[in-house]
Order: C-alpha cells, then structure tokens, then sequence
C-alpha cells in the first residue's frame, strides 16, 4: 500500500486534551515533579493502576541537510536544551520521545512512544548502510527545512525523491525549523500554502528558543515546555495514528 495524505490537524486527535484535568493526569507519568523526565530505549512511562492505557511506537527518521536542526528539533520534543552551536552527528543518534493523547473515536488515552533517529549528512553520505539502517522498520520520515534557508526548502521535493520510493509506505511530514527568527526568514507563508497544495502534504512549524534551564539542559517547567512542543507531537500522532487506521482498513486513503 502507497503513504495516504492525512486530514486535518484534530480530526482524529483532540488537540488540547493535554490541558483537561484527564490529560494532566497522563502528562504527569512523564514529568519529574516540574521537569521532563528522560527515558531510555527500553523505558516507558509508568502509570497508576487507575489510568487505562495503551501504547503505540514508532520509530521515525529525521532527515535534512546538514545545519537545518535535526538534532535541535528533537531536543525541543524531548524537553533538553536546544544547541546554540551547529555539530554535525556522528553516525546515527537515537531518542525516545513518549507522549499522551486520546484519539476521538476512543474513550481510552494512547501513550505515543516515538523513536527518533537522527544522522549527519556527511555520515549518510560516506557510509551506505546508514540510511537503510534509518528507515528499516520505520513509519515515518520527517524532511526538515529551515525558515533562514531558502535552499532547504526548495531542495525538500528532491530530498524526498532521494529518500523515499513511492512504493515505500511511510508517512511523510515536512518540519519548518527556527521559526523563532522570523526577521531573517527565507521561507513565507505563501511559499508553505503553495508547497501544501501542490504536493498534498503536511508542514509543521517548530521554534527552535530555549526556556528557563536548569544546570543539566533540562526545562524548569516542563508543563510550559510542552506546551511549545504540544502542536508537533500531536501532529505527529495524527499522522501516524491515521496510518494505522488506513492499514487496518479502517479509513479510506481519502478519509
């Protein structure tokens, strides 16, 4: 079966659930009194006996051109501090990223497990086992671009082509990176709109700031760094969760 677009951002999701006295409760399995807690490879969340549950992993693959923010995205998403100097990763980096949301049709919270793998571009180049590596198993890519490079952006079709077969089904999600420097941005809104039209695919926007810190690169409150982070994870989730449901044949390519 070939990738299906998805809908519109909350049509499976609820997108402020985190915020309702239910989804407090879950967001609270995994923070650390006021910090986001860090969970290994084999690590979940544990959660009271009380709160019903299930889990739903993923691994994705983040890909992008060397200096767009790969390695400061998932930082963002898994709440330590965003570098403020650009290193190249060496082979391939891996982060799990747990997150609780309830998908409308169920009355039951899902635990998003995600699994980030991130690889240079100069490793993906030199070695050729890296990039199968990256996408063996995986449900998703995500093709980053920056708003302060014009190039990135226009290189994103390409780089899918690149990346990705069509015979290859993996959801597809295009990330907009340091969208907090809005005053030398390369990329406008319009560029965006026409991008989503023409090529049917989601865009995520992610600002690449650093909150309040403590000495370990951690957020001091890790309810409002979630926050920020909120509308890319539940992004994700739907985009996921809605492949799901293609592929167990519950929804039309078109639904």
């Amino acid at each position: 079966m070939s990738w299906a677009p998805v809908p519109k951002p909350g049509t499976l999701i609820l997108p402020e659930w985190q915020q309702s006295p239910e989804g407090r409760e879950y967001v609270t399995c995994i923070l650390r009194k006021r910090t986001r807690r860090m969970f290994g490879l084999i690590e979940r969340p544990v959660l009271p006996p009380q709160l019903p549950t299930d889990v739903a992993a993923y691994k994705i693959f983040v890909s992008g051109k060397s200096g767009v923010g790969k390695t400061a995205l998932i930082a963002k998403l898994c709440g330590l501090e965003v570098p403020t100097m650009h290193h190249e990763t060496t082979g391939i980096q891996t982060t799990c990223v747990h997150w609780p949301a309830r998908p409308r049709d169920s009355e039951r919270p899902i635990i998003f497990s995600f699994q980030f793998w991130d690889s240079g571009e100069s490793a993906l180049r030199k070695f050729d086992h890296i990039l199968p590596a990256c996408k063996e198993r995986a449900d998703a890519v995500l093709f980053l671009f920056s708003f302060t490079d014009r190039s990135s952006f226009e290189d994103v079709p390409a780089m899918i082509s690149r990346t990705l077969s069509q015979e290859e089904n993996l959801a597809r999600v295009v990330v907009g990176t340091k969208l907090d420097q809005f005053m030398h941005t390369d990329v406008t809104e319009q560029d965006i709109s026409d991008f989503q039209q023409t090529w049917q695919l989601p865009v995520m926007r992610v600002r690449s700031v650093n909150g309040p810190r403590l000495s370990d690169g951690r957020s001091l409150d890790g309810r409002a760094e979630l926050a920020d982070a909120a509308p890319v994870l539940n992004g994700l989730a739907e985009v996921l969760w809605h492949r799901d449901q293609v592929i167990a044949g519950l929804l039309g390519t078109g639904e």
